[in-house]
């Protein structure tokens, strides 16, 4: 370590000293609030399977391709809405998109099996267009080699999204960017026979 001989190197020295405090501070305060927000996490669930197990074939392309089951608790006070995205990280084509609902109200606490494929739900919400080319649920299938990963990814928002029926997962994310103020996820694998 260089010795600083003259007064004015020795205020420089201590004027870096003391910004690199202020920087470590400050990155623990961050880290308090990255931790005071992760306490906020929702928690997703089903009846059908838990986290990390494997879908049952009832609600996959192979069975009767309905949707499954699914509870959650923890959403924040200021929720104006819930949004829901099922897909498939493992898709040979990239992240593969099987599910989108969007502005359903922060007062549902589930959903039960098999969500109609309409556009518009009973008691409120839309469903957006899935990589199937179709609205609502398409169930797991993938190609006939190793297991898939399926994220049932839930959001709560401050504000209801001002998109129509049948929006595309690109829609619904880029108009969730600055609205997410909670989150949470269900993962269920499915490997076909």
């Amino acid at each position: 370590m260089a010795v600083c001989r003259e007064g004015s190197d020795f205020r420089f020295f201590h004027l870096i000293l003391s910004l690199a405090l202020l920087v470590t501070a400050c990155s623990h305060s961050h880290s308090s609030l990255k931790e005071e927000k992760m306490a906020m996490e929702m928690k997703v669930f089903s009846n059908a399977f838990l986290e990390g197990e494997a879908i049952p074939v009832k609600y996959t392309c192979d069975g009767q391709e309905v949707s499954p089951p699914l509870r959650w608790h923890n959403v924040p006070q200021g929720a104006r809405s819930l949004a829901l995205i099922c897909e498939d990280p493992d898709a040979p084509s990239g992240v593969f998109v099987h599910w989108i609902l969007f502005n359903l109200s922060p007062t549902v606490a589930e959903l039960s099996e098999g969500v109609p494929t309409s556009e518009a739900l009973e008691g409120g919400g839309k469903q957006g267009r899935n990589d199937f080319k179709r609205t609502g649920y398409g169930g797991p299938c993938p190609p006939r080699h190793g297991p898939h990963h399926y994220f049932f990814r839930l959001y709560a928002l401050d504000t209801e999204l001002r998109l129509d029926a049948g929006a595309t997962k690109q829609e619904v994310t880029r108009a969730m960017e600055g609205h997410v103020l909670a989150a949470g996820h269900l993962m269920g694998t499915y490997k076909r026979k």
